[in-house]
């Protein structure tokens, strides 16, 4: 008769089977997994080589893209602006001294006469400011000669004012004097809301206005729409006016997207969201000429925008 140890005996010999099986099974199964991971290391490492060499080509090619631009830009603008004036303005701490520098140089190319450059100062459109810098230019800042539109509303009268001393107009009416001109300046600076990295400033046919990163915070709105009424009134007051920034300026809070904004605005002022890279300085000295048959567009490489403006003969 079979006893209680042959069934204990029969048991202990079928786990240890079955462990054993476990245990081969699972040695057989996980040389199979590393060897399948090995090979999707290997793969996944080859494609990351590749990947690289294929950024590092990129990156080349965007680079002599670069360096040919630069080359071609002084080309492209040579002469078309030769017996206008530019004034040029800095709306934003955010504009580097690099691409101020590149555009006086494509300015200089094109033959225009550079007027000066004027900064604004973040106290330009600050709200608070407003009650003091409506009294300045509706009081002791505004020429004899000059009228400023009836209204309350500070943003349109600084911008109303500094556009009749600042720019010469197309027609007709006859060019700021350069007291008036200089008087008005030294009233904002005094104010702390401008300033010139060019000494004097002369009244020009043209403005561009450069601008960097937007707004930010609840003032936001009222700050850009205080530079879109002074894009606007020096573009009515002279031959044209064109506002280049980077793309983030074409974002929520930048100047550029808040001009494209502006239904009536949109289709007077020129727009260019590249102004960092030699096309879209390009594009802004070619907005300026563009300007002057009245004729204005968005340009760089935003939603809705084409690269240059249509190339005058």
């Amino acid at each position: 008769m079979i006893d209680f140890r042959y069934h204990l005996v029969s048991l202990i010999a079928v786990f240890l089977a079955v462990a054993l099986g476990i245990v081969i099974g699972t040695t057989q199964l996980n040389g199979q997994v590393l060897d399948g991971l090995e090979a999707q290391v290997g793969t996944l490492s080859e494609e990351k080589d590749s990947l690289e060499a294929q950024t590092e080509s990129l990156t080349q090619q965007l680079s002599q893209g670069d360096a040919y631009d630069d080359a071609v830009a002084p080309l492209v603008v040579a002469n078309r602006l030769v017996g206008s004036s530019v004034l040029l303005i800095v709306s934003s701490d955010a504009v580097s001294t690099e691409i101020l520098g590149q555009t006086v140089t494509l300015l200089q190319a094109a033959g225009a006469e550079l007027s000066g450059t004027l900064r604004l100062q973040p106290e330009f459109t600050d709200p608070q400011n407003a009650p003091e810098l409506q009294e300045y230019v509706t009081g002791i800042g505004l020429p004899a000669g000059i009228t400023l539109p009836q209204t309350d509303d500070t943003p349109t009268l600084v911008a109303s004012l500094m556009s009749q001393v600042l720019m010469q107009p197309a027609e007709g009416d006859s060019a700021p004097t350069a007291a008036s001109t200089a008087t008005v300046l030294a009233g904002l600076a005094a104010l702390g809301v401008v300033t010139s990295d060019s000494g004097d400033i002369d009244s020009a046919d043209y403005a561009l206005i450069l601008t960097g990163e937007g707004f930010t915070g609840e003032d936001a709105e009222a700050r850009n729409q205080a530079l879109v009424a002074l894009a606007v009134s020096l573009d009515s007051a002279g031959s044209g006016s064109v506002v280049a920034g980077n793309a983030v300026s074409g974002l929520d809070g930048g100047l550029v997207a808040a001009l494209r904004a502006d239904a009536s605005a949109a289709t007077t002022v020129s727009t260019v969201d590249n102004v960092d890279a030699a096309s879209g300085q390009v594009a802004a000295l070619l907005a300026l000429t563009a300007e002057r048959t009245g004729q204005s567009g968005n340009y760089g490489v935003g939603e809705d925008t084409v690269p240059l403006p249509p190339l005058a003969p």
